[in-house]
């Protein structure tokens, strides 16, 4: 048997403005305003999201890739063409 998986994740809220992510005892906001392929995203989509390799977001159903390094400092990523 491997050892014990100890990273967590968890959407803990959803507002009109955006989420909110528990990381591993850290909490993130993710405005829709940075982040839009949230915006109009069901809820149990947001919800289904699995966290690799401690740092790395995935949501299957909405085609979504993100670092946690992008969500700690979106100004670095930007992630919108303009």
């Amino acid at each position: 048997m491997h050892g014990e998986i100890i990273s967590t994740m968890e959407v803990t809220n959803i507002s009109i403005h955006g989420f909110w992510l528990y990381i591993n005892g850290k909490e993130y906001f993710l405005p829709f305003a940075d982040f839009p392929w949230f915006k109009n995203a069901k809820v149990s989509d947001i919800f289904d999201v699995e966290l690799l390799h401690k740092k790395h977001l995935y949501w299957k159903k909405l085609d979504v890739d993100l670092d946690l390094k992008s969500i700690e400092n979106p100004d670095l990523y930007p992630m919108v063409y303009k």
